[in-house]
């Protein structure tokens, strides 16, 4: 038996090659969305195999390398961001079938978003993708899967991946320049077309402000795992770079457009 990382200390454990993780009322619809992305072809996600007798999720391991932050010269390479940004794209078109099914029977843990384009995973960062060397091969943790527009997933994933953190975050990697880079590299290699892009930075923001709202609405339910986020001040470190995405609107919008 093995205590994995995942931000629930002791709470997700792989035993052999099955990984038993707490569920939640959305995990059948979790659940739903992996068998059927599965069936359609894309298998870069773990395959669902139900409950365990503690009520745990279960399901498949998969092999590889997942780095939390610090990140690792892997994670933070080049080939993992192109990699990755190709596998979100992938993964989202295998989505799009899905919406043919009944949505309003499901349920799921973050609201959804409108239009409805794909089923996002909700939080596609370095923490929740498979590495195999420096290349992106699997997607991890859909706890926050729910339907909604490209955009939302992608303006998420390039907050995380490029990094566009403000410079006193710890998480943060490289200059503006540097960022611009990245991000304009990722939206490339997912396809996302430029006549686009002029939305992504308003979209980042609203991502973050949403996140520091549904920490601060959870906290005020008791949840434990929010309460300790913000002791620890991770909502000021997201208002942070909430300003800094606001003052730097003009830079990006001209790099990723340019």
């Amino acid at each position: 038996m093995e205590y994995l990382q995942g931000g629930r200390e002791n709470q997700i454990v792989r035993k052999g090659a099955v990984v038993h993780r707490p569920a939640g009322p959305w995990t059948p619809s979790v659940h739903a969305l992996l068998r059927h992305v599965r069936v359609v072809g894309f298998t870069a996600v773990p395959e669902p195999l139900g409950f365990d007798d503690a009520g745990n999720e279960m399901v498949t391991f998969l092999s590889g390398e997942v780095c939390n932050y610090p990140l690792s010269a892997a994670a933070a390479s080049q080939e993992a961001l192109v990699s990755a940004a190709h596998l979100l794209r992938v993964y989202h078109e295998a989505t799009r079938s899905f919406l043919a099914q009944n949505l309003e029977s499901h349920t799921w843990q973050l609201p959804t978003q409108t239009p409805v384009e794909v089923i996002c995973h909700g939080d596609f960062a370095p923490y929740n993708v498979v590495l195999n060397g420096r290349r992106a091969v699997g997607i991890i943790d859909f706890d926050t899967a729910h339907p909604g527009p490209r955009i939302w997933d992608i303006a998420y994933a390039l907050y995380r991946w490029a990094p566009f953190t403000h410079p006193q975050n710890p998480d943060g990697r490289g200059d503006l320049e540097t960022q611009i880079g990245r991000a304009r590299l990722f939206c490339e290699a997912y396809g996302f077309p430029v006549a686009q892009r002029h939305a992504l930075v308003e979209m980042m923001i609203l991502r973050l402000q949403t996140l520091v709202n549904h920490m601060q609405a959870e906290a005020q339910k008791g949840n434990e795992a929010f309460i300790a986020n913000l002791a620890d001040g991770h909502h000021l470190l997201y208002q942070a770079d909430i300003a800094y995405l606001g003052k730097k609107r003009p830079f990006i919008l001209a790099g990723l457009q340019g």
